[in-house]
């Protein structure tokens, strides 16, 4: 398990002019497409979602390129706030026969997120650029620790790396 510290933030400008600033300052990895297939269970109201939509759980299906993973998520909140996500990830070897075996535990799609990822680094943070199919572009920036000591403060300072 990791724990998962980041921000997201809704890009105002354009993809390329987002993409040339990024590109000043980190090191670009790489471009991939991810399609993220998110599941609900009508049994089970941890894995359902909450009146107006947020999750505090969520079992998703991830291609990556030519991989596929697996995730549970659990969502820590303060108040209304997210805080982090504890996340479990795993490698599969065929995404088509774990989707037959998702529909067969009787689990439903919620949401299907198409999308085209720039992915730039530094030393403490991965910044990734992302071109949502049907959303928007958006900027998020996970820091590289796994399982931080001061989560708020790890949340803080990404807020400030993004103002820079």
């Amino acid at each position: 398990m990791k724990q998962e510290v980041e921000v997201l933030v809704s890009v105002k400008n354009s993809k390329n002019q987002a993409l040339n600033v990024l590109s000043k300052s980190l090191v670009f990895i790489g471009k991939k497409r991810t399609l993220d297939v998110y599941f609900y269970d009508p049994k089970r109201l941890n894995l359902k979602p909450r009146k107006g939509g947020r999750l505090s759980e969520c079992f998703r299906l991830r291609i990556k390129n030519s991989k596929s993973y697996l995730t549970y998520k659990k969502d820590h909140f303060e108040k209304k706030n997210w805080i982090h996500s504890d996340e479990y990830e795993t490698a599969i070897e065929n995404s088509k026969i774990m989707l037959e075996i998702i529909r067969y535990l009787g689990l439903k799609e919620l949401i299907k997120i198409d999308n085209t990822k720039y992915v730039f680094e530094n030393k403490k943070y991965e910044v990734v650029l992302e071109d949502v199919k049907k959303l928007g572009i958006f900027l998020e920036i996970e820091s590289k620790k796994n399982t931080p000591k001061d989560i708020k403060k790890d949340k803080e300072d990404i807020r400030t790396f993004i103002k820079s």
